[in-house]
């Protein structure tokens, strides 16, 4: 089966996916579209490839991704190196960008098998137009109908990626911020589990935010959202090792998420305060 995801900025209130779509449909058979999110903010790579890293291993092997975020080629715009089509493989699936940051924002410290930036986009100026139409979505058809990337690009090793905030560790303690708010209103940050438990898992902790002028603390990471009562904050890993705060049956529309009752928004930072045990008698004496 051939597979193939569809990430965009485009939103659901136009006629622009249905066109991605019937673009897609009209030039391949028997491939099953499946759509990340298109409604990722404008122009917001960092966006686009949290949501993707989020879920691209839970697709077989050699799927297509198509982003369309920032999707208009810049060829030596301003003096800039420009922003190509490209192609990159990476555990055994392929995903179609701009080289706009996207790339680099996606693999972080990781490598891909390949980087190819597709050739002759400069031949016909209306591929300009509606790129990940006429652009992104050819490749992608071509990889799905069994062409190699070498055919369609030109072998790279340089790829561009937009500035994110980094989680950080010090003595005793993490900085993180948040990077996404779900539809649930749930903060996820960029502290990753496993930068978390480099401190120990017997270390005593308070992780700590502040918004709206009042100040909120928990020193305990959850298993889950029900560890905790009904309507309190809660404090998660979630499956891809992120930490989440959240309240428990709290969600944006109903008795009001993370988001609505702590008035967390992305780039608010995040503090986890480390305290060996013994060191504070009470949560009281760390502030």
């Amino acid at each position: 089966m051939k597979v193939i995801t569809l990430t965009t900025d485009m939103g659901l209130n136009d006629h622009y996916v249905a066109s991605l779509k019937g673009s897609l449909l009209k030039s391949a058979s028997d491939v099953q579209v499946v759509d990340i999110v298109h409604t990722v903010r404008p122009f917001d790579i960092s966006e686009a490839a949290f949501h993707v890293r989020s879920c691209f291993t839970d697709f077989p092997e050699g799927t297509v991704h198509v982003i369309g975020v920032d999707s208009e080629p810049i060829v030596n715009f301003g003096g800039s190196d420009g922003s190509f089509p490209s192609i990159m493989k990476y555990q055994n699936q392929y995903f179609i960008s701009c080289d706009n940051g996207f790339f680099g924002a996606f693999l972080g410290e990781n490598h891909p098998q390949g980087f190819w930036r597709i050739d002759d986009i400069l031949s016909n100026e209306k591929l300009f137009k509606f790129p990940t139409k006429n652009v992104l979505i050819p490749a992608a058809v071509k990889l799905l109908n069994g062409v190699q990337p070498e055919e369609i690009g030109s072998a790279s090793t340089e790829y561009k990626s937009a500035l994110n905030p980094i989680a950080v560790s010090e003595a005793n303690l993490i900085k993180g911020y948040v990077i996404h708010v779900d539809n649930y209103g749930n903060a996820i940050t960029n502290i990753n589990q496993e930068l978390f438990e480099r401190f120990g898992e017997d270390t005593p902790f308070v992780l700590y935010f502040k918004r709206k002028r009042k100040d909120y603390f928990i020193d305990v990471i959850s298993g889950a959202y029900n560890e905790v009562p009904q309507g309190e904050k809660v404090a998660v890993f979630n499956e891809n090792g992120l930490l989440e705060i959240a309240i428990n049956r709290g969600a944006n529309g109903s008795t009001g998420g993370a988001e609505q009752l702590f008035g967390l928004r992305i780039n608010d930072m995040i503090r986890i305060e480390f305290t060996p045990a013994g060191s504070r008698e009470t949560i009281e004496s760390l502030f």
